[in-house]
């Protein structure tokens, strides 16, 4: 995944492996589409933090959907 370009595919990719790596029961609710370009960064800064961890205390992974929920469009 070539994350240096601010593409709608690559936000698309950001966020389906977020979701992944917290294995989100219910993923479908934070879709792709709900970000826009100007997010990227910020998406890619969560991106690069959730995937330099192993494991997620319950606290942690409130505070992180809570994090993709304020940068939606």
């Amino acid at each position: 995944m070539a994350l240096s370009n601010n593409t709608p595919d690559n936000i698309h990719d950001l966020i389906k492996e977020i979701t992944k790596k917290l294995k989100m029961v219910n993923a479908e609710a934070i879709q792709s589409s709900d970000y826009s370009e100007d997010q990227y960064e910020d998406l890619k800064e969560i991106y690069e933090m959730v995937m330099k961890k192993q494991s997620f205390s319950p606290n942690e992974m409130q505070a992180i959907v809570e994090e993709l929920g304020y940068l939606r469009k």
